[in-house]
């Protein structure tokens, strides 16, 4: 990826959204499988920001302590992108990316930039607080984004920008609930599941999405959720689904996302080393990212243009 050449660390160690313990320990596994290191041999520079820390209670699980870390993720991502870097942020349950994604929604909201989310997980995550069987926030924070309604305590109830659903690109989907199947359908969200990827491939549906990114100038948010690997690959995520993809898709999907310069932020989520085996997931997870970022096994000449 030509530019930003500088990447902000960000680390959300947060558990609220999830009632599976052990998220919180995501961004220092993250770190120990050398995720700074791996991206500064890349030739990045790394910054960074250690892990946000918001102003709300050891243990407080409701929606005031969600927007709390809402609200310094996305000054964190916005920050990070008014300076001209990529922001990266590490955790943590999926609910981070309610911020992660707002923080780059406002950013774009002053460049004119459309904001495009490319979401890797099992999940739909489009549940609202009526249609959640779990009551989980970690499964609503897409729905959260776009404006359905239930999420007012999320928000300070003045002006915010707006997820428009139909940029919203779900792509390894093999577990939805019924709520939120009617919700995906009826705001036209983009749906490429596992079924679409066993018959065609990730190439074919990838690049469209990519293709439709660049013609629009868009800003692709990235949200890589662990649960999108096959959980014989990654176990440490609390919501296993079987049949994910294998490491070689995955490697494919980073390293076109690598060759087409769009990716403007980036979050990995859902990491929990508690039910890892031996930092298996996060091992993982680093040589991934370490793919969107421009790792090669052998750099691939340019093919000179056929005569005609």
């Amino acid at each position: 990826m030509p530019a930003p050449s500088t990447i902000d660390l960000i680390g959300a160690p947060i558990e609220i959204g999830t009632s599976e313990p052990g998220a919180v320990m995501g961004p220092a596994a993250l770190r120990t499988a050398g995720l700074a290191r791996v991206l500064r041999d890349l030739g990045f520079t790394i910054r960074d920001q250690g892990d946000l820390n918001p102003d709300c209670a050891p243990g407080q699980r409701d929606f005031p302590a969600i927007r709390a870390w809402m609200i310094e993720i996305s000054r964190a991502v916005e920050t990070a992108l008014d300076g001209g870097h990529l922001p990266l942020v590490a955790g943590g349950d999926h609910s981070l990316s309610l911020g992660s994604i707002d923080g780059a929604l406002r950013h774009c909201g002053r460049t004119g930039q459309p904001v495009f989310v490319l979401w890797l997980d099992a999940h739909a995550d489009f549940n609202t607080v009526e249609t959640s069987p779990s009551g989980n926030v970690h499964g609503m924070p897409l729905a959260a984004l776009c404006g359905e309604p239930g999420f007012d305590d999320l928000f300070d109830g003045g002006e915010r920008p707006l997820l428009d659903p139909r940029r919203i690109h779900l792509f390894g989907l093999r577990s939805i609930d019924a709520g939120e199947r009617a919700i995906v359908t009826q705001r036209q969200v983009n749906v490429v599941d596992m079924r679409t990827i066993d018959e065609f491939g990730v190439v074919a549906p990838l690049r469209r999405i990519l293709d439709r990114v660049a013609a629009e100038n868009g800003h692709l948010h990235v949200s890589f959720d662990v649960d999108f690997l096959d959980p014989a690959i990654a176990p440490g995520v609390g919501t296993t689904v079987p049949g994910g993809a294998t490491f070689r898709e995955a490697h494919l999907i980073m390293e076109m996302l690598c060759d087409s310069g769009l990716v403007g932020s980036l979050d990995v989520v859902e990491l929990n080393p508690f039910l890892d085996e031996r930092g298996r997931s996060a091992r993982a997870l680093v040589e991934l990212v370490a793919s969107l970022f421009g790792r090669r096994i052998i750099d691939r000449p340019t093919e000179p243009p056929l005569e005609a």
